[in-house]
């Protein structure tokens, strides 16, 4: 769900950010509303669909459900890049550098809706300052294959950078796994944002749940 949520205030992620990225799901042979609804049973708190490309009817009817389970479970659920479909979801929204202008989002969004968006150095997050948004994601923070056009890792040292030059929630993206999160927590990312990391090889609902439960152990110590 996009509530609550208002930029002019302070807003708190949830430690764990799981993406819902449908390229890497069709890979490991998992269905959307399958890693959606175990990951909220894990304990997610957050959810962001992705999806490049077209979006079919029956991709917007899967994306629909699976609002429908994070509104049930009292957690936010954003859509990445499409402001369309976010709306139609009654979703927050993240945008990156190249997307819909944050501004311009935010007419669409309204006030009470999640807008986040991607930066790629501390210069960014600097210049986002100004910018309607609840909270900036960083990344890649570590080398990622999950999106072909990430551009080369930012590393640790640029995310503690990144961390000063904002008061608003950091999300850190981009090769982050078990083994080497609470090093990015101890950097200072507020939120750490997984895609191939949050979903096991062989994937079933039960192995799904049991990661996401891995996940929230973790970053409770």
């Amino acid at each position: 769900m996009g509530r609550p949520a208002c930029y002019h205030g302070a807003i708190e992620l949830p430690r764990v950010y799981p993406i819902l990225d449908t390229e890497t799901l069709a890979r490991r042979g998992c269905e959307l509303e399958t890693a959606a609804e175990a990951m909220l049973e894990g304990g997610a708190r957050i959810l962001q669909f992705r999806h490049k490309g077209h979006c079919s009817r029956a991709l917007f009817e899967q994306a629909e459900r699976v609002a429908a389970l994070a509104r049930r479970a009292g957690a936010l659920f954003l859509v990445d890049d499409r402001a369309d479909i976010a709306l139609l979801l009654d979703a927050g929204l993240h945008v990156g550098q190249d997307d819909l202008p944050p501004r311009d989002a935010r007419r669409l969004l309204g006030p009470h809706r999640i807008l986040g968006l991607s930066t790629h150095d501390p210069g960014q997050v600097a210049a986002a300052a100004a910018e309607p948004v609840d909270y900036l994601a960083i990344g890649p923070v570590f080398a990622t294959g999950s999106k072909q056009d990430a551009g080369s890792e930012v590393g640790l040292r640029a995310l503690g950078a990144a961390k000063k030059e904002t008061s608003r929630p950091l999300v850190a993206i981009g090769g982050i796994t078990r083994a080497n999160a609470l090093e990015v927590f101890a950097a200072g990312a507020d939120s750490v944002a997984a895609i191939h990391d949050i979903l096991p090889e062989t994937c079933t609902f039960s192995t799904v749940r049991a990661r996401m439960e891995e996940w929230q152990k973790l970053v409770k110590t």
